[in-house]
């Protein structure tokens, strides 16, 4: 598909040595500055998800998770799992105890242990050339001295004033004079520079323990939490192999639970059992297919993804091709299904992503999340460290491989993911958006894969997704009117989405022309760039 240049929109970037996508400008400035300065896309990574620890609140912060995956040039691949666990006192019998029946996003109990630190220590050792010090310059001097609201930010940020307002610590950090700060607005997070600036100088164990974990610690406990210091000091990062699937000649990988990754690639298992490639990429034929393979792959995720070492069954059997089989012919191209059958699942045995690759061709794919919009609404006051939601994603009652218990780590919505063409590195890739995640990884490589779109081709194309609840369809606006008529005529429901679904990045590896070729989503502020 080529771009139309009368319509607004974005070319990919194109560049020779070394590529960075990022969903905000000042992070995509930092990584590319790092990469300048000798330094490789992993540290590149660490600069840029810093800097948005400081400029996207609402999305990431020091107190979230965090997921990568690294490709040598060869195409060899690591696995980073920087997701906290649950903590040791936090079982159902607890909960239950305490009179909580469901965990929501401000709920104490909510907050797992943040990961993102130690996993970005990790990575460093494991691959960077750097440390802390230099690559928190960024964050430390924006924290400090003040950065501007970008607009997407602003316009995020004004709806969960009432979230903020709920807790008046929170309001304290982050709203001016009880109300959002407007785009353009100069903000400055003195508390988290000096937390930034004692984790520069103390690794991860600054983090883990001392003032800083002391501060998370009272935080929580003073509102019921169960957190302690032992929680927080035996928090690690675990190296995972990716599991990888073919389609169509491209391997895709992703990181296996507990994260959602393994259902992008069950959503790819089914849609290669029909003639995408013969659809209009916007017509109703292929939303129809793409959406009724996302609420069965849904299904299996709600039913079995977990932390592997509490699931009914192994990942591996829910991409083997006679369970694929088995719910892809659940589908009908010729009406919607009317309800998921738990009976048809067993088989039979919010966020930012960045992207960066260097000009040694090492690539990330990288991934750090509060969860839902700023987190749990939980700021530790002398840090300044706003705590994630990731526990919500917890059952309270037992019984199910997601309840929460001690020491387990959630079901993750967070995934970064690679694709492999011919055995070589060929995309580094992600989508921002909760829950929509697996689900916008197989609506963007179907882009590419089935319709030949550029990267940001691919990034820019409508997207639609369904209510977790009622299965409703939400269309963004761009979504032509004759595909929402054909929708409904096969039996959906199709509502105009509330905004904007996620955003994404990525980086194509051209190797014949040496050539890496960048998009950014313009649903966010940020953009790709390279030299």
């Amino acid at each position: 598909m080529k771009r139309d240049f009368q319509a607004p929109g974005r070319s990919p970037v194109f560049a020779r040595e070394a590529a960075v996508a990022t969903s905000h400008p000042l992070a995509t400035s930092a990584a590319l500055e790092t990469l300048q300065a000798g330094g490789n896309a992993v540290d590149a990574a660490i600069a840029a998800v810093a800097v948005q620890c400081v400029v996207e609140p609402h999305m990431t912060g020091i107190g979230g998770d965090c997921f990568a995956i690294v490709m040598e040039p060869d195409g060899r691949l690591t696995g980073f799992n920087g997701s906290g666990a649950a903590p040791r006192a936090a079982t159902p019998q607890k909960l239950a105890e305490l009179g909580v029946e469901e965990i929501t996003d401000t709920s104490p109990h909510s907050v797992t242990v943040p990961g993102a630190v130690r996993a970005w220590e990790t990575l460093l050792k494991a691959h960077g050339t750097r440390g802390f010090q230099s690559l928190f310059t960024r964050a430390i001097r924006y924290a400090h001295e003040g950065f501007p609201v970008a607009p997407r930010v602003a316009r995020d940020w004004a709806g969960d004033v009432d979230k903020l307002r709920a807790d008046p610590v929170t309001a304290a950090h982050y709203l001016v004079k009880g109300e959002a700060p407007k785009a353009g607005t100069i903000l400055k997070y003195p508390h988290l520079a000096e937390t930034l600036e004692k984790i520069a100088e103390g690794g991860a164990d600054a983090f883990y323990s001392g003032d800083i974990a002391e501060d998370i610690v009272a935080a929580l406990r003073s509102r019921g939490g169960l957190m302690t210091l032992d929680d927080l000091a035996a928090c690690h990062t675990t190296a995972v192999s990716p599991v990888m699937r073919d389609y169509k000649g491209h391997t895709v990988a992703e990181l296996p639970p507990n994260g959602q990754g393994i259902i992008a690639l069950v959503m790819l298992g089914i849609l290669e059992r029909f003639d995408l490639e013969n659809l209009d990429p916007l017509g109703a034929e292929r939303f129809h297919l793409e959406m009724e393979a996302a609420r069965l792959a849904y299904a299996v995720r709600d039913r079995f993804v977990a932390d592997p070492g509490h699931m009914d069954v192994c990942h591996s059997h829910l991409i083997g091709s006679a369970y694929l089989d088995r719910l892809a012919a659940q589908v009908s191209p010729e009406k919607r299904l009317a309800a998921i059958p738990q009976s048809g699942l067993a088989p039979q045995t919010d966020t930012v992503y960045l992207s960066v690759v260097d000009k040694d061709g090492l690539a990330v794919s990288f991934i750090n999340s509060l969860f839902t919009d700023f987190g749990s609404g939980i700021v530790a006051p002398e840090s300044g460290v706003l705590l994630h939601s990731r526990g919500k994603s917890f059952r309270a009652a037992p019984g199910h491989p997601n309840s929460i218990d001690g020491g387990k780590r959630p079901m993750h919505t967070i995934i970064p993911a690679m694709m492999l063409k011919d055995g070589a590195p060929y995309l580094s890739f992600g989508v921002m958006g909760g829950q929509y995640q697996a689900c916008g990884h197989a609506h963007l490589l179907t882009n590419i894969v089935d319709y030949g779109m550029d990267v940001q081709a691919a990034i820019d194309f409508p997207r639609m997704f369904f209510d977790m609840d009622s299965h409703d369809l939400q269309a963004e606006r761009l979504v032509p009117a004759s595909t929402l008529d054909g929708l409904r005529a096969l039996g959906h429901k199709v509502v105009p989405a509330d905004g904007p679904i996620g955003g994404a990045q990525a980086i194509m590896i051209d190797r014949a022309r040496k050539m890496l070729i960048a998009g950014s989503d313009p649903r966010k502020d940020g953009h790709a760039a390279g030299y």
